[in-house]
């Protein structure tokens, strides 16, 4: 059962140290106020109502812009970087209350090997009247 348990464990902290030092981007395309589309790992899908790169028409020395009113965001989430966490910065309380932890840990689990029972030493009363036989009652 405790090999069982081990390669869960195992398996299960592999997974973690995987989806912590993976990075990815979350792309949301916007319309205005509207969400549109949602992306993971690459570009959303657009709406179609994207202004083109000639949006700007010159007459007579003056020049209309027309405004977008799409956006794309993207929210980029770093992994973890480092895997290793630095030991060599823990303060004296860490240290303290890691000490105290392993001690009491060690210690919880010293004598449970002692099969330890109370009444081996005391021998039992001495029976003097049969009880069960004086409260008995028979039917005729």
């Amino acid at each position: 059962m405790s090999k069982l348990s081990h390669k869960i464990l195992a398996v299960l902290m592999s997974f973690v140290v995987l989806f912590s030092t993976t990075s990815f981007a979350i792309t949301k395309h916007f319309c205005g106020d509207t969400l549109v589309d949602t992306a993971i790992f690459s570009e959303a899908s657009t709406c179609g109502m994207e202004s083109q790169k000639d949006t700007s028409a010159t007459i007579s020395g003056c020049s209309i812009i027309k405004k977008d009113c799409c956006k794309d965001v993207q929210v980029l989430i770093d992994g973890q970087d480092e895997v290793q966490l630095q030991v060599d910065k823990i303060s004296f309380n860490q240290e303290l209350f890691i000490a105290s932890f392993i001690y009491t840990y060690i210690n919880l689990f010293e004598n449970l090997e002692n099969n330890v029972s109370s009444f081996e030493e005391y021998e039992p009363p001495l029976v003097i009247k049969e009880i069960f036989k004086i409260d008995e009652t028979y039917l005729i």
